[in-house]
């Protein structure tokens, strides 16, 4: 079993959807809670009992909680930083040239980013300032902003199939089914006692969403259940 030692917590890991040896890890020290963060590209070892091997890796001022390979570009990372920052990272280029840029439009930590695998040009981001944000590469802002979450929202994730819908968890203990051609939130999803935590689409039925909690409950959902915010079948 290939084995890498990270000297912060892991918060995340990705594979690269261009190479299938390659994965990164967004690390944050004491827990995320104070501290430094680094932000790893690995490769997988030709022989299972090889250690994995180190690409390259940035160091941030502030832990990372989460990153999202770029479905358009093979070397370009986005990392979700708890100062509130999103900062794009090229790992065809040294440290010293990283990272190309850094986002700062939210105001309190950035826990989630999310890669559109459709449309391949846009990104999300949730934020503990209780919005989402939708980017894109081309723009050094965010295209809108989404507030409807009474608490902080910490996961978001594309539809795998619907190029402009996306969901949204939250401390408010509700799921948020989004459709960025509308003005708001398209359906409520009232599903847990506690904060949700984590979103999933299923990328084998559009349809279909899991939900992780606070109350050590995970949820699956049939959208095609609901008829509209509020109302819901478990």
């Amino acid at each position: 079993m290939p084995v890498f030692k990270t000297p912060f917590n892991g918060y995340s890991v990705k594979f690269s959807p261009f190479y299938e040896s390659r994965l990164a890890v967004a690390t944050a020290q004491n827990f995320g809670i104070l501290g430094n963060g680094r932000l790893h590209v690995l490769s997988l070892p030709p022989a299972p009992s090889s250690p994995l091997t180190e690409l390259i890796s940035f160091d941030t001022a502030d832990g990372i909680y989460d990153l999202a390979w770029s479905e358009s570009h093979d070397s370009l990372l986005i990392a979700a930083v708890a100062d509130g920052s999103v900062k794009l990272y090229d790992t065809a280029l040294p440290p010293t040239q990283n990272p190309l840029r850094s986002l700062q439009e939210h105001t309190r930590e950035v826990h989630s980013v999310d890669y559109n695998p459709t449309r391949r040009d846009s990104f999300i981001t949730a934020s503990w300032d209780d919005t989402i944000k939708l980017w894109t590469l081309d723009r050094p802002a965010s295209i809108r902003t989404f507030k409807e979450h009474a608490y902080c929202v910490y996961s978001a994730a594309w539809n795998p199939r619907h190029t402009d819908v996306f969901a949204s968890a939250s401390g408010d203990c509700t799921v948020r089914i989004w459709d960025v051609r509308e003005p708001g939130s398209t359906m409520i999803i009232p599903g847990h006692d506690f904060e949700i935590l984590c979103c999933d689409w299923n990328k084998y039925d559009d349809c279909i969403i899991a939900t992780a909690s606070v109350d050590k409950s995970i949820k699956v959902w049939d959208v095609r259940s609901f008829r509209g915010p509020l109302s819901y079948v478990l």
